[in-house]
């Protein structure tokens, strides 16, 4: 068994491959588009090569069979946030064989640490964490919403083995939105009668003032997360690129306080109920076909009772707007319009423990936990880790 670095079209044909192989024989698995991950570790197409560097890798067996694969990555300012230089993997496969993944990891961990990294999360993605981030570890038994992850079971274990260890968990959500509670309903309708405030969608044809209003609240409202990196107008620009295409209004909401942008929920349409049959390689016709069916809000997955769910992938209100109703009135507000449209589930994901404020929204909505997702970080030598943990809060209390 060799790993070697992905260099030619061939090799990074079979790094997209490996996965429809591995997982074909299991109903559940929906894999990511090509076509994704290739604009993902394009540099032309990704603003975080700007300021980071990436590579691919392959494991073949004796007969030059593919076994494996892995992606590691550094965006340097982010990775210089924390107490040590920490870098990233990701897009980590692997057939049920520790020996194979331990030489993954060990060449992914090499590379890193030439560049100057002490420390590496798994498994992550080369850009912002709403999509490709974590390590499913509870909830194999249906498909994920799309852009999350699904792995085999035992690569947590594998990862454990390797000396990785639980940095902080990520749950998902599900929610009937025919079953929003009276008590949230309630709440919701005072916030959105009190003075000064408002809501809104956004009109997509003119997407980019909504943009900088989500850069303001994202700023704003996330900047007490720990490592958080503010959004860069280049940053936004790929967020934006990459979902307009798929967004529609009804799925977006933003609150204003006299006038100045509050707060907002983001969902999008589970472009996997859609996109599962393809096997993360579409056809040309498949493609085609996708472009006329998603015309008028999907009206034709819609009406055909294909496409019912959504992914809420972000809801925040600033520090100085909260305990207002605003969280409540962002929850519900925006819900029967979508209901009336023929969605009629969402999945809220993902929320780590480390955000206990908006696990309580979730308890409060009875959003019921669907599937929990891990990221783990592993240190280069027992030395660093202990530096680490002297200096600063240990790792473990962010897993309890």
């Amino acid at each position: 068994m060799r790993v070697i670095p992905v260099r030619t079209a061939a090799e990074q044909q079979a790094f997209l491959d490996f996965p429809r192989r591995l997982y074909a024989d299991d109903p559940n698995w929906v894999g990511p588009l090509d076509l994704e991950l290739r604009a993902l570790f394009n540099p032309k197409r990704n603003p975080h090569f700007s300021e980071g560097e990436a590579q691919w890798w392959l494991a073949q067996d004796s007969r030059k069979q593919v076994v494996g694969r892995i992606a590691a990555f550094i965006y340097y300012p982010k990775a210089r946030r924390y107490a040590v230089p920490t870098g990233g993997i990701g897009f980590f496969e692997v057939v049920e064989d520790y020996a194979v993944a331990e030489a993954l990891l060990a060449t992914a961990q090499a590379w890193l640490a030439e560049r100057g990294m002490q420390a590496v999360d798994a498994c992550i993605n080369f850009g912002e964490n709403d999509r490709f981030w974590g390590v499913l570890i509870e909830g194999f038994d249906s498909p994920p919403s799309y852009g999350m992850p699904y792995n085999k079971p035992y690569y947590a274990d594998y990862l454990s083995r390797y000396g990785f260890e639980l940095y902080f968990r990520q749950e998902s959500r599900e929610l009937d939105l025919r079953q929003i509670p009276e008590r949230i309903i309630r709440i919701a309708q005072r916030a959105a009668y009190k003075e000064g405030v408002s809501f809104s969608y956004p009109n997509l044809s003119n997407l980019h003032h909504y943009a900088l209003d989500f850069m303001t609240i994202y700023n704003d409202a996330w900047r007490f997360h720990e490592h958080f990196v503010p959004l860069t107008e280049d940053r936004l620009r790929l967020i934006v690129e990459n979902l307009k295409p798929i967004l529609i209004e009804e799925m977006i909401y933003f609150a204003y306080v006299e006038n100045e942008p509050a707060g907002i929920i983001l969902a999008i349409p589970d472009l996997n109920q859609i996109f599962r049959p393809w096997r993360g390689r579409p056809t040309l016709w498949q493609l085609l076909s996708f472009l006329w069916r998603k015309r008028n809000k999907y009206a034709w997955y819609r009406r055909k009772g294909i496409l019912t769910r959504a992914r809420v992938m972000l809801m925040g209100v600033r520090p100085k707007f909260q305990r207002r109703g605003l969280e409540s009135a962002l929850a519900y507000l925006p819900v029967p319009p979508v209901v009336q449209m023929g969605i009629t589930h969402a999945e809220l994901s993902w929320v780590g423990d480390f955000n206990p404020a908006m696990l309580a929204v979730l308890e409060a909505i009875q959003a019921r936990r669907s599937r929990i997702h891990a990221t783990f970080r592993y240190y280069f030598s027992p030395e660093v880790r202990q530096r680490v943990l002297r200096e600063a809060r240990p790792i473990i209390s962010r897993a309890s």
